[in-house]
């Protein structure tokens, strides 16, 4: 029987650049997509596939995130002052116990394989996944936990895999396809940003992974590739290289993009519609947008 995974790697040491002045005081991954933050999507997603372990990759300039999971005592009390009980369960749905996270500085920007090498002594010798909060996914079965019942019966390394224009493939990491398996794809190797007409495919990487260790013992090798980084997608490259199973799944659902403006906006548009108390509203307030634009055009 195969070891659980019951740990995941967050990489949330970037600046978020893209969204300044925002980020400048608000790390990224506690921008509020309705009501919640990014993180809490991420940290959801990875209950639901059995994760009890999050290891939180950070940078300086992080407290708030960090805060973010902590109680929050005088809040709670005044809720239940006012009688808020449904207010206080959702506030009490983002505590973590204490014990269940764990904060790794990476001192430098080196890239995703660099922040999960961090992590490293805290993996040990298990198998563990890798999410990327600005990935966020809906799905009626949460990708993560569609790809650790993938991993049960099929074990290897997995990564989360979609298929993208080829004009788009050169912001990807993408699949050189062996064998189709229905939702999975054995892998035969792996381009990180290849041209649009070299790639391989137009089956790219997104954010989230499950590794075997030894995927860390290739980054302990790793020199930096594409970028000037250091790239997972080589250290993982590096296990089929090796002769060990490396696989693609095609997960049932929709990827927004949260690190872009764009995307952060339409899964803005996505999520809200898809609230019961905030769909009339929302969808009114679209199509008197639509009718204008037609109008002036």
């Amino acid at each position: 029987m195969r070891t659980k995974v019951t740990k995941a790697i967050f990489p949330v040491a970037g600046l978020g650049t893209r969204f300044l002045p925002a980020t400048k005081s608000v790390p990224k991954e506690i921008m509020t997509l309705v009501d919640r933050p990014l993180i809490q999507y991420a940290i959801d997603e990875a209950r639901a596939a059995g994760i009890k372990e999050f290891i939180f990759v950070t940078s300086r300039g992080k407290g708030a995130l960090e805060d973010y999971f902590d109680l929050a005592p005088q809040l709670e009390n005044e809720l239940r002052k006012s009688g808020k009980t449904e207010l206080l369960e959702i506030l009490k749905s983002t505590n973590m116990e204490s014990g269940a996270i764990a904060y790794i500085r990476q001192h430098k920007a080196l890239g995703l394989g660099h922040a999960v090498w961090c992590a490293r002594r805290l993996i040990g010798n298990e198998p563990f996944a890798v999410m990327l909060p600005d990935d966020v996914i809906a799905a009626e079965k949460p990708c993560l936990q569609q790809m650790v019942e993938a991993y049960q019966e099929n074990g290897g390394s997995m990564v989360a895999a979609m298929e993208v224009p080829h004009e788009k493939t050169s912001s990807y990491g993408v699949l050189d396809v062996k064998e189709e398996m229905g939702d999975l794809v054995s892998v035969k190797g792996m381009v990180e940003k290849p041209k649009a007409d070299e790639a391989p495919s137009n089956l790219a990487v997104i954010g989230r992974y499950i590794l075997t260790p030894d995927v860390l013992r290739n980054l302990n090798k790793m020199k930096q590739g594409a970028g000037g980084e250091i790239q997972l997608t080589d250290a993982i490259a590096q296990e089929i290289t090796e002769g060990r199973n490396v696989f693609g799944m095609r997960f049932k659902g929709q990827r927004f993009d949260c690190g872009s403006k764009a995307g952060f906006l339409q899964a803005t548009v996505a999520f809200g519609l898809a609230r019961e108390e905030l769909r009339d509203d929302l969808h009114g307030y679209l199509q008197q947008l639509m009718a204008v634009d037609q109008a002036a055009q």
